[in-house]
């Protein structure tokens, strides 16, 4: 079974918007529509699950019925799983749905009752990358096999430094063994939550990067080419550069 945690817990300070990024329309859709879209048609992807602040769970509900699923709501029933609450960063968000995600498995009658956790694997994407498309989502999940998860990831493009003390050049990076990561990434579920497990409570809040985990824990993680195309929607000028893409 493959589940997609979609991150749509954040604040957007960054913007300066009055309303988190995710949640902003662009062309009559909410952002977070965009990628629940893309979830929706991968035939690879069993359900959703959402990490998202109580007060927008309605909202997207409704948005979810009338621009993916249809009107009457049934079908979300079946693909939302479930929505778990944001943590204080983006891996304790991570972790919350984990955790709520094992809660489900355990519920007699639950969206995910008698669920196997040992043959699940998780796809984590932040709401706020419209540009998904089930094309990526397929070639991701072709290569998770013989590997503990998978990450996209854009080459290095500048010459990369290293500074020990932040205002000096201390060393040269060679810059064809450095890569970005992107999102979404895939791990399987059970090691995985125990990765982030072994973090709690304190050690977890560094993490900046959620394959970080996974590295850290001794995970065989494979990479593949990402899509410059998937951008995060950070900034006002992100936000721009996607509303022409759309």
């Amino acid at each position: 079974m493959n589940i997609a945690i979609v991150l749509a817990g954040g604040t957007g300070t960054r913007l300066g918007s009055s309303i988190p990024k995710q949640y902003i329309r662009v062309r009559d859709k909410m952002i977070i529509t965009y990628c629940l879209e893309a979830f929706a048609k991968a035939s690879e992807i069993d359900g959703i699950w959402i990490v998202a602040d109580e007060p927008w769970r309605d909202d997207i509900a409704l948005e979810a019925n009338r621009q993916v699923f249809g009107d009457d709501g049934s079908i979300v029933g079946d693909q939302i799983l479930g929505y778990s609450a944001p943590g204080a960063n983006r891996q304790l968000s991570i972790w919350n749905a984990l955790a709520d995600i094992e809660v489900a498995i355990d519920a007699v009658g639950g969206s995910l009752a008698n669920a196997d956790p040992a043959s699940m694997n998780i796809m984590i994407h932040d709401a706020a990358r419209p540009f998904l498309t089930t094309e990526m989502i397929s070639t991701y999940f072709d290569a998770l096999e013989g590997y503990d998860g998978v990450m996209p990831v854009l080459p290095m493009k500048d010459t990369v430094y290293m500074s020990e003390d932040g205002r000096a050049v201390s060393a040269l990076i060679d810059r064809a063994r450095v890569y970005a990561g992107q999102a979404p990434e895939i791990y399987r579920y059970d090691m995985y939550k125990k990765a982030c497990e072994a973090l709690l409570p304190d050690r977890i809040m560094q993490i900046n990067g959620s394959t970080e985990v996974a590295v850290m824990a001794g995970m065989h993680i494979a990479m593949v080419p990402g899509d410059e195309s998937n951008f995060k929607i950070t900034t006002r000028a992100d936000l721009e550069r996607a509303e022409e893409r759309l």
